[in-house]
């Protein structure tokens, strides 16, 4: 199919930024034809379809919308295998396009853990079956997520994992982080590092503070979190294999990961839409589905998230999409499973950054398509050859979130019934389109 993409403003960071359109053929981009800065554009050999080939191209008309390389989340649990009565592949990968992503990476806590080949496989043919966005697979640092003895990283590369991460479970045992980091190293594998000291956790279940006093609920220290950031750069330094600190929530780590880059340390980070959104406040009734790990922290630390964003020391946003149904959300807090869906709420939840000067747009973009691809070493872009993978988003659609209209099995999320501004509104994968709000065409 050729695809003309008319009139959008076109963000590539690094790249270019200004009103162009895209012309793809056969699932790559062919040209892109600049209408008010040809300077910023990149030029090619290539040449357009002929005139009356782009007579029957099918034209979207991107008048006052952003275009931007494919949207890239590093951090979602599709459940499958184990718990596909919260998700599947098929459905997460439903919801990741609605929510403008091209390409997710799928956390390894699965039943049967994916810290063999065989479950990577198993993971990305049950993603080309379902033939929608790019997965690609988190492989377990350890066997069975136990800590204590590392998985094959070389048959897991083979088989197609891009990164490898014990998430949900923290490494607690520092010799075993180092052998991984090396290990890794010699693979090219990323560590994505989930920081928690399980000791400091205790019986957590909420931030540590007056709220939870007041709740009658034990409390979660911010050091929990940022006593094992600090090792994980420590070891970071020591065997120069990089390191990337997923779902950052405190101002501690925050201010450890900006000095450990002052010092040309190789670790990158993410947060979440929820730490820079909400506070420990949003579960003042109970919530659980304000309840996660790390935690809603103080309206400080959501402060330092910003700052951290708008500095460049958290790299990335993530959402740590993590379905529960209401058999783990409804009932005692305290029970309750930790986690929220945020696939299908995270461009808005984001777009609100831009709006209130806190990040430009193409800043935005890095977080969320550029910085990701880099740092796990996929290609992604505006540029000619590539593959067209595209997301269109509409900067000014208002409208009230509704977990009913969500392509997630799961509905665990704080954010039903808010009013938000911005939405990705079209989503191209391979040049193929796997969401279109319009025709409501999935």
């Amino acid at each position: 199919m050729q695809i003309l993409i008319k009139d959008g403003r076109v963000v590539d960071p690094g790249n270019y930024d200004g009103i162009a359109d895209i012309f793809i053929e056969d699932g790559k981009i062919v040209k892109i034809q600049s209408n008010d800065n040809p300077r910023q554009l990149p030029t090619s050999n290539e040449q357009p379809a002929t005139r009356n080939k782009q007579q029957a191209y099918r034209t979207i008309d991107a008048t006052g919308k952003i275009v931007t390389p494919g949207l890239i989340d590093m951090h979602v649990h599709l459940r499958e295998p184990g718990h596909e009565y919260k998700e599947t592949i098929e459905t997460g990968c439903l919801a990741a396009a609605a929510g403008g992503f091209t390409a997710v990476c799928c956390m390894p806590n699965t039943n049967p853990v994916n810290d063999n080949s065989q479950v990577t496989k198993f993971i990305i043919e049950k993603a080309r079956l379902a033939d929608t966005v790019r997965v690609y697979p988190v492989a377990a640092i350890s066997k069975g997520l136990q800590g204590t003895g590392l998985s094959e990283y070389g048959d897991l590369k083979d088989a197609g994992a891009v990164a490898i991460s014990d998430d949900g479970c923290p490494v607690t045992d520092s010799q075993l982080m180092r052998r991984a980091m090396e290990y890794a190293k010699r693979f090219g594998l990323l560590i994505i590092s989930h920081c928690e000291d399980l000791n400091l956790l205790a019986e957590g279940v909420m931030n540590e503070g007056a709220l939870a006093t007041r709740m009658g609920l034990s409390g979660i220290p911010n050091a929990c979190e940022s006593v094992m950031v600090m090792r994980d750069i420590a070891l970071c330094e020591l065997t120069g294999s990089p390191v990337h600190i997923a779902h950052v929530s405190t101002m501690e780590s925050v201010r450890a990961i900006r000095d450990a880059k002052s010092r040309g340390v190789a670790v990158t980070a993410e947060t979440a839409p929820h730490y820079f959104t909400l506070t420990e406040d949003a579960v003042g009734r109970y919530d659980t589905n304000a309840k996660m790990n790390p935690p809603l922290r103080s309206k400080d630390d959501r402060e330092a998230i910003r700052k951290g964003l708008a500095d460049g020391t958290i790299d990335v946003i993530a959402t740590d999409h993590a379905p529960h149904s209401t058999i783990e959300k409804e009932v005692e807090f305290d029970r309750a499973a930790n986690g929220i869906i945020g696939l299908e709420t995270s461009v808005s939840l984001s777009l609100k950054l831009v709006e209130e000067g806190i990040l430009k747009i193409e800043e935005l973009v890095e977080k969320m398509s550029t910085n990701p691809a880099r740092i796990l070493r996929i290609e992604n872009g505006l540029t000619v050859g590539n593959s067209a993978d595209i997301t269109i988003i509409d900067p000014d659609r208002s409208y009230i979130v509704d977990v009913e209209s969500f392509r997630s099995i799961s509905r665990n999320t704080p954010f039903n019934g808010l009013e938000v501004k911005g939405k990705a509104i079209l989503t191209m994968v391979g040049g193929k389109i796997v969401f279109d709000e319009k025709n409501n065409n999935l």
